[in-house]
């Protein structure tokens, strides 16, 4: 999940500039050639290209998911290092850095975006009938996810001045003076996602622009939910209300965690209906608000070691599901003037923190976030025998896509 883009507006205007800017160049690039299906011309930017085929590894979806998944991120990567050179004129040091940079940032996760695209397009294909360039094909999708994911928290990571990432230093870290670099590294990730789409999928152009269309609404969505959390930076403890919180994870968090992984499944498999479409993201943003809320429990209760990170919340002044629930529903005259004063404005493991936590529990969020995940999961459980689960089932998309990605996040611990 994307932590809160908290520390440095600045920043943030120039990530979004810089990331408007490349998504928008890209969408009017050339259309790489793979087969002989619907294929366009686009002389304003077609170049040379290092390969107009495609070979894909044996993906062995049964027995060996996360490594077969893993294969076609080596894959990815090497297909845009050997095209930088060739098509870019890109010198061996900035390659280099590429390499190093991308071997840190887009690997390393939990990898339950990119996975749950070819668990939901195998769900809806069918077994029997997938071929193995259509299993790479939802694996290059998930890790188009994947990399999304990377330069966000790369981006994050800068403007929360985090420290650590999946259990190592925060990319911005290892940079020393240099750290702002990662700025246009973070931006560069997501032009990448445009070249892969590109590259794989060139071969249809309408197939292209579906999953273009579909890659930019969502990254327009994070982007919107994102200014929404970074514009708590402004607001008084006032302003941060369980609306508003429920407005930023919806955008921040949903659309790009849980409906682009089975849309981007669904539009591959060739999934017309728009009702289906708007089933399955009421479902999945359901899904996507509960998950946050999981996200903002673990940030305050678990630990580093567990979490793979250091829970920054408190001090970070964040619109989170505890905070807004002590401060609006729980707690007294005299707890909200110590919040007043210390939520936001303390540093990570200072004894103003600490006392944060200790109200929280004091308030008895623990076991109110425990019923809160129980009546979550049965309200989405629930969704299978209504409107929505009629109509994914008709437009061939089982309830067992929903079933997977909610297992993956109920009752996780980090």
């Amino acid at each position: 999940m994307v932590s809160s883009l908290s520390s440095s507006s600045t920043s943030s205007t120039l990530v979004g500039a810089l990331a408007a800017f490349a998504a928008g160049s890209l969408v009017t690039a050339t259309y790489f050639s793979h087969k002989n299906k619907n294929k366009k011309s686009f002389p304003a930017t077609v170049g040379r290209t290092t390969a107009t085929t495609i070979e894909y590894p044996k993906y062995d979806y049964k027995n060996d998911p996360k490594g077969s998944f893993t294969k076609i991120c080596d894959l990815l990567i090497e297909e845009i290092l050997e095209e930088l050179p060739a098509n870019y004129e890109l010198p061996p040091r900035e390659t280099e850095w590429l390499r190093k940079m991308l071997e840190h940032t887009v690997k390393g996760g939990k990898m339950n975006r990119g996975l749950m695209v070819v668990e939901s397009g195998v769900d809806i294909i069918g077994e029997d009938n997938i071929t193995n360039d259509k299993l790479c094909q939802l694996a290059v999708l998930g890790w188009a996810i994947e990399w999304l994911q990377a330069w966000l928290l790369v981006a994050d990571d800068i403007m929360d001045s985090s420290v650590t990432r999946r259990g190592q230093p925060c990319w911005y870290k290892t940079l020393g003076d240099a750290w702002y670099i990662a700025i246009n590294d973070a931006v560069t990730i997501e032009a990448f996602v445009y070249k892969m789409i590109k590259r794989h999928f060139g071969y249809d152009s309408e197939l292209q622009l579906k999953l273009l269309d579909l890659m930019m609404e969502t990254t327009l969505q994070t982007e919107l939910g994102q200014l929404s959390d970074t514009l708590c930076d402004v607001l008084t403890l006032k302003d941060l209300t369980p609306e508003r919180w429920h407005l930023i994870v919806k955008y921040k968090t949903s659309f790009y965690s849980f409906y682009l992984s089975v849309a981007f499944a669904m539009t591959l498999a060739g999934v017309s209906d728009k009702e289906a479409y708007d089933s399955a993201r009421d479902i999945l943003i359901e899904m996507g608000v509960y998950f946050q809320a999981q996200d903002d429990f673990l940030d305050c209760y678990a630990t580093p070691e567990v979490l793979g990170k250091i829970g920054t919340d408190i001090a970070d002044k964040k619109c989170g599901w505890l905070f807004t629930k002590a401060y609006h529903e729980l707690a007294n005259d005299t707890q909200k003037a110590f919040l007043d004063k210390h939520y936001g404005n303390c540093k990570v493991g200072s004894p103003e923190e600490i006392k944060i936590k200790e109200l929280y529990t004091e308030l008895g969020l623990k076991e109110i976030y425990t019923k809160y995940e129980q009546d979550s999961y049965d309200k989405i459980m629930g969704m299978k025998d209504s409107r929505a689960g009629e109509t994914l089932q008709n437009a061939g998309v089982p309830w067992t896509v929903f079933e997977i990605f909610l297992a993956k996040v109920y009752k996780r611990s980090h």
